[in-house]
C-alpha cells in the first residue's frame, strides 16, 4: 500500500495536470472561434467556384478540348495522396482518423496493383504513414507553427502538385482532410482533385434555358481557373483542418480535465481511508499499552 506521502504527491501531480488540460481547453476554445469562422467563410467561395467550373465543363461537347486537369491523363496507374493533418497531438482522434483513411485508401490501391505516392502536410500524418509507407512518401510539409493558415501556403502546395502532374509523375490526385461539422464531429474526407470532380451543370432554375456565350471560350477559361480551383480546394481543406483540430483538441482536453477530477476524488478517498486506518492503528496500540500497565 502506498504511503501517505506517495498519495499526497500523486494527488498534487494530478491537480497540476488538470490545470494544464483546463488551460489547453480554454486556448483551443479561443482559437476555435477564429478557425471556425474562417472555415465557414471559405466554403461558399470554394463551392461557387466548383459550380462555375461545372457549368463551363458541361458546355464542352463530349469533353473535346478539355484541359488535362479536368479530363485527366487517360490512365489510372499512379495515384498521389495529399494527406493534410496537424503538427501537434493532444487532439483526440483528429490526426489518426485522417491518416487511417489515407492508409486504407493506399492499401486498397496497392492491392489493385497500382502505384501510390504520398505527400504529407503536417508532422502527425508523416509520423503515422511513414511506418508503413516510407518508400511511397515523396514530400512532406509542416504547418507553419502558430501562424494562421494562409492562401500562400496553399498555393505552394498546389504549385508543387501541378509541377509533378505536368512532369507526368502521377495520373490521379486525392486530397485527405477532416471536414468540420461541430466541436464533437469532424468527418475524415477524401476528395479527388486531379482530375477535378465538379458538380453537374445546372439544368433547372431561373435562366437555365438562356443561351450563354463565353469570352474567351470555355477551354481558355478552364485553363485559367482550374489551377486556381486546385489552390482554393487545398486552402479550404487546410481551413477545415484548422477548425477540426481545435474542436477535437477542445473536446479531448475537456475529457482529460473531467477524468483528472475523477482521479483526484478517488485518490483523495484512498488518502483519507489510509490516514484513518493509520490513526485507528495508533489508537489501538496506545490503548493496548495502557491496559498492559
Amino acid at each position: 500500500m502506498p504511503s501517505l506521502k506517495d498519495l499526497r504527491n500523486r494527488i498534487t501531480s494530478v491537480k497540476a495536470t488538470q490545470k494544464i488540460t483546463k488551460a489547453m481547453q480554454m486556448v483551443a476554445a479561443a482559437k476555435l472561434r477564429r478557425a471556425q469562422m474562417a472555415a465557414e467563410n471559405g466554403r461558399p467561395y470554394a463551392e461557387k467556384m466548383a459550380a462555375v467550373l461545372g457549368n463551363l465543363a458541361g458546355n464542352l461537347v463530349g469533353g473535346v478540348g478539355a484541359p488535362r486537369l479536368l479530363s485527366g491523363t487517360g490512365q489510372d496507374r499512379v495515384h498521389l495522396l495529399v494527406v493534410c493533418t496537424g503538427d501537434r497531438g493532444l487532439a483526440g482522434a483528429f490526426n489518426s482518423s485522417i491518416a487511417r483513411l489515407a492508409r486504407d485508401h493506399a492499401n486498397r490501391l496497392m492491392a489493385e496493383g497500382k502505384t501510390v505516392k504520398i505527400i504529407t502536410v503536417g508532422k502527425k500524418g508523416l509520423d503515422v504513414l511513414r511506418r508503413q509507407f516510407r518508400e511511397q512518401i515523396i514530400a512532406s510539409r509542416d504547418i507553419r507553427g502558430n501562424r494562421p493558415v494562409d492562401y500562400e501556403f496553399a498555393a505552394e502546395i498546389a504549385d508543387d502538385i501541378l509541377s509533378r502532374f505536368e512532369a507526368g509523375e502521377f495520373d490521379v490526385a486525392t486530397l485527405f482532410y477532416a471536414e468540420f461539422r461541430s466541436v464533437i464531429s469532424q468527418i475524415p474526407t477524401a476528395q479527388k482533385i486531379i482530375p477535378a470532380e465538379l458538380p453537374q451543370a445546372q439544368t433547372k432554375g431561373a435562366g437555365a434555358d438562356a443561351a450563354l456565350e463565353f469570352e474567351p471560350d470555355e477551354e481558355s477559361i478552364l485553363d485559367a481557373l482550374l489551377p486556381k480551383n486546385l489552390t482554393v480546394q487545398i486552402f479550404r481543406a487546410l481551413l477545415e483542418n484548422a477548425a477540426s483540430e481545435q474542436g477535437a483538441r477542445m473536446s479531448a482536453m475537456d475529457s482529460a480535465t473531467r477524468n483528472a477530477g475523477e482521479m483526484i476524488k478517488k485518490q483523495t478517498l484512498i488518502y483519507n481511508r489510509t490516514r484513518q486506518a493509520m490513526i485507528t492503528k495508533e489508537l489501538i496500540e496506545i490503548i493496548s499499552g495502557a491496559e498492559a500497565l
